[in-house]
């Protein structure tokens, strides 16, 4: 029970950021639906084609996508000053949502007894595609590879439990709060990875 609670949080934390972006960027309501959805459940279809799940499978939460579509109906029609009260929450609910599909994505595949590698791409792309594929919709660079350690989260969650370092339900409870708090304070104090920019030297 707490597990659905924890996703449907998760989901409707990354359709909201989907739905901001999109006003952001000017989009009009039938645009908002579409970034919030693919922001809310493209990982979970990355997923589902790179470990070989049935995509439809996805399409089967017909509850959840209800509530998103209600959720991002009201955040298009709220004024300006809530939806801005509802960002400073949502790295919170955000962090949640990287948690929660990053372990399910990991569990999925440990489900299918595949390697290691699988297991770590599938927590990655459950917990970050989403957002890799709301930034390319909106004609962004992907934040999850460019601003903060995001997918760097879900990877290591991919990695405890491909690796059965953990795997009781409250071992995996204890995974889920360590990751969240990993990221809020990646994101509270602006945690980088070593980058680089190269210097186009052709004239």
């Amino acid at each position: 029970m707490t597990w659905d609670v924890l996703n449907i949080i998760g989901t409707i934390a990354f359709a909201i950021s989907g739905a901001i972006i999109a006003m952001e960027e000017d989009y009009d309501i039938l645009g908002v639906f579409i970034l919030g959805l693919a922001t809310a459940f493209g990982g979970g279809l990355i997923r589902n084609i790179l470990i070989d799940l049935p995509v439809s499978q996805v399409w089967q939460q017909d509850e959840l996508i209800k509530i998103v579509l209600i959720v991002m109906t009201v955040i298009f029609f709220l004024p300006d000053g809530w939806i801005q009260f509802s960002r400073r929450w949502l790295n919170f609910f955000d962090a949640i949502g990287l948690s929660t599909f990053a372990i399910q994505g990991a569990l999925y595949a440990t489900d299918m007894e595949l390697p290691l590698i699988a297991i770590v791409v599938a927590a990655v792309m459950t917990g970050s595609g989403g957002g890799v594929v709301r930034d390319l919709l909106a004609g962004r660079k992907p934040t999850v590879l460019r601003y903060d350690i995001y997918a760097v989260w879900a990877m290591i969650a991919g990695v405890v439990i491909g690796t059965g370092i953990v795997d009781q339900p409250w071992e995996l409870y204890t995974l889920g709060a360590v990751i969240v708090i990993l990221r809020m304070c990646s994101a509270i104090y602006n945690w980088k990875l070593p980058h680089r920019i190269l210097q186009d030297y052709r004239s």
